[in-house]
């Protein structure tokens, strides 16, 4: 039993048996068999897409893209506070953190917002911190009476090489830089921000006082025009958590205005999180006229 034949077979069976009594039959199937072949490629063309056809290129964002606040909805600090207060609920008030994030306008490819400050209510961390220097030196018993807990050279490089970063922050005595740039761990510190550069304050002469100033310090770097830190605990009051939000601003403002007159940068929208709540933006008002008073979240 002859197998079925499909569409196009039949099709051309059709065209074939016409041109025994037909001389040019033949000549009309071939440019019949061209158009429904053409036919069908254009449409697969349209179909999944030519790899050759130009394609249109989509303009690249040269700021970092802001959102529209003008809908947005905008807590005063009090308010945040207190929703902040019963998404942690069930956690201990010193372990979970105030988070302040600051979202700035500017270019993807513009300059760095990076520096540290003494909050007027610190933040109490662990914090682990390295000191470059010759380990049998005067400096070294220096830094380690400030509270450094790692110091040294050789035995500092040789750690960072095998994989072992046991520290938060590192300094440099300045005497020892040369050394610090023939070791070759700038690719292990840099991504992490550990490598200590004239730029940012950690190559110093007198490490002492650098690691103390250091203990009670918050660092922040702007990653993707954010501008993130751990700004209080849990347990701290309105008025404290407000004290270090002011302190932490004026910083990062003094920042944008030593930048030069062409680099644009300011500050789009400020949103206050904890360690396992959401984000609330702020609005700049301490407190609402009819919501939660501060002593409330004093208690």
């Amino acid at each position: 039993m002859a197998a079925a034949r499909t569409p196009l077979a039949q099709w051309g069976h059709s065209l074939l048996s016409q041109s025994r009594n037909k001389p040019d039959a033949l000549s009309r199937i071939c440019l019949a068999c061209q158009s429904r072949y053409a036919s069908a490629a254009t449409t697969a063309k349209y179909r999944r897409g030519d790899a050759n056809a130009p394609t249109k290129k989509k303009k690249e964002r040269k700021h970092f893209k802001t959102e529209d606040l003008k809908n947005a909805d905008k807590y005063s600090l009090v308010e945040a506070m207190r929703y902040i207060r019963a998404f942690e609920v069930g956690y201990p008030s010193n372990s979970p953190k105030y988070e302040i994030a600051m979202k700035l306008r500017t270019l993807k490819n513009g300059p760095l917002v990076r520096s540290r400050l003494n909050l007027p209510h610190p933040v109490k961390t662990d914090m682990r911190i390295c000191v470059i220097c010759p380990p049998d030196s005067p400096q070294a018993d220096a830094a380690r009476a400030a509270g450094a807990s790692l110091v040294g050279e050789d035995a500092i490089f040789d750690a960072v090489k095998e994989g072992r970063i046991e520290f938060d922050r590192c300094l440099c005595l300045d005497t020892s830089l040369p050394k610090l740039a023939k070791a070759g761990i700038a690719r292990a510190l840099g991504p992490r921000g550990l490598m200590p550069s004239a730029k940012t304050g950690t190559v110093v002469r007198d490490v002492s006082a650098a690691v103390r100033d250091m203990v009670g310090a918050s660092e922040y770097r702007e990653k993707e025009g954010v501008v993130r830190l751990a700004i209080a605990t849990l347990a701290a009051t309105p008025e404290q958590l407000k004290a270090n939000i002011k302190a932490f601003m004026d910083k990062v403002r003094g920042d944008l205005n030593t930048l030069s007159d062409r680099i644009v940068k300011d500050v789009h929208e400020v949103v206050l999180s904890s360690t396992h709540g959401p984000g609330f933006t702020l609005n700049g008002e301490f407190a609402d006229e009819e919501g939660t008073r501060p002593e409330e979240l004093a208690r």
